[in-house]
């Protein structure tokens, strides 16, 4: 028996077949050009270490003299040297620079964005640049051998200035305040969140930051809030969620920074009623304060003149150097003739004066030398910092290495 003939028409390309095409085609060309326009690889140049550095033998006993070896710029907002993994990064512009303890440039890193910030940790260099998002583009380098080791990108404040830990990096913006880990995934933000995905995540969104430090599973706050109250707070640094701060205690205070900061306690500057350092633990209660000359601060988000010793938390006021107990933040010692904050070497501090770098005994106070430094006529603040077998002066914009 004869079959019937097919008489359905073979699949055609119609005009409407086209036009999807081309817009689909359309679409996929913008969404590959704006990721590569907004990626953090384009215009930036990454030139790596000849080989990994490897971390000389700290220095342990104390110079009698000493002499600069080199110098290098070093724009950055941070007050003392940036010194992780044995090595020193700077800032000039927009660009990163590793040096080794001798002076070689290791590596380098160029964007041609703002850099906002500078923070070292995790032996890496941490640079955060402004884009479209504010300055929410950080990149993470392995510092001894200049490779890539973690990015991000989120939005964030224009104006920001880093806060870092042995157990924390992230920044502080008068918004908000947020720290990441290692691999830069954000462990906690707080304050105001330009998208939440959900309400409420946020307990104070309206308040203005004026201060964040952070140390071990703490994070405390200082910030201002609509109806002019200030408040000190504490948190924890790793919350179930990210994006929902766990606060542990709301302390209001007539106002204050923060200037000191251990595993369990806070020391703020108040100006109210009178000039003070005041010391909170955990709890919130105070366990020390102590009267002291007024202090000028910032409006913007800064990064306190802090130093983390051996046995001490230290806080350069502009005039001197105070020293504070490790676990209640309570003043120990103050040096009246510091120019910046110290270091610890062979269980003494050596902190730098007009004269030189004093060296002094942290328990007593008492300086027991000074070893001499010619500034060539510099007279701003200095800060210290040891790597390797050389001692860094960071001078303004400089680093100045002395061995």
């Amino acid at each position: 028996m004869t079959q019937p003939l097919n008489t359905k028409k073979p699949l055609q390309r119609t005009k409407a077949d086209f036009v999807t095409v081309g817009v689909i085609s359309a679409i996929a060309l913008i969404g590959v050009g704006t990721v590569w326009a907004t990626a953090p690889i384009r215009g930036s140049e990454l030139t790596p270490a000849a080989e990994p550095f490897v971390a000389e033998s700290p220095l342990t006993t104390i110079p009698t003299q000493l002499s600069e070896r080199w110098r290098a710029s070093d724009d950055s907002s941070n007050h003392k040297p940036s010194i992780t993994a044995g090595v020193i990064a700077t800032a000039e512009g927009n660009t990163v620079k590793t040096y080794s303890p001798e002076g070689e440039l290791l590596w380098s890193y160029e964007r041609d964005k703002e850099l906002c910030a500078l923070s070292t940790g995790f032996d890496s260099v941490v640079a955060t640049y402004k884009t479209g998002v504010g300055c929410g583009d950080v990149i993470a380098i392995n510092a001894n051998d200049g490779q890539y080791k973690a990015t991000r990108s989120a939005i964030a404040s224009d104006t920001v200035a880093p806060i870092t830990s042995n157990d924390r990096i992230g920044i502080l913006g008068t918004e908000r305040v947020e720290l990441w880990r290692s691999d830069l995934v954000r462990t906690v933000e707080y304050g105001e969140v330009e998208a939440p995905q959900e309400a409420n995540q946020q307990p104070n969104p309206d308040c203005s930051i004026t201060s964040a430090m952070t140390r071990r599973d703490l994070l405390a706050v200082t910030e201002t809030c609509p109806d002019e109250s200030t408040y000190l707070r504490f948190m924890t640094t790793a919350p179930e969620d990210s994006r929902v701060p766990e606060v542990s205690q709301d302390i209001k205070i007539e106002d204050g920074r923060l200037i000191a900061i251990g595993e369990t306690a806070a020391a703020v500057y108040v100006s109210q009623p009178t000039p003070a350092i005041v010391s909170y633990n955990a709890e919130g209660q105070i366990v020390g304060q102590i009267a002291v000359d007024p202090v000028e601060f910032s409006d913007l988000p800064s990064q306190q003149t802090t130093a983390d010793l051996t046995h001490h938390m230290s806080w350069f006021t502009g005039d001197r150097l105070i020293l504070l107990s490790p676990s209640q933040l309570n003043v120990r010692q103050v040096f009246d003739d510091a120019l910046g904050t110290g270091t610890a070497l062979n269980g003494s501090l050596l902190y730098p004066t007009t004269e030189g770098i004093a060296v002094a005994n942290w328990d007593t106070g008492k300086v027991l030398r000074t070893i001499p430094v010619d500034r060539a006529g510099y007279t701003g603040e200095v800060s210290l910092g040891l790597v390797g077998q050389v001692l860094v002066e960071k001078r303004g914009s400089e680093i100045v290495a002395l061995g």
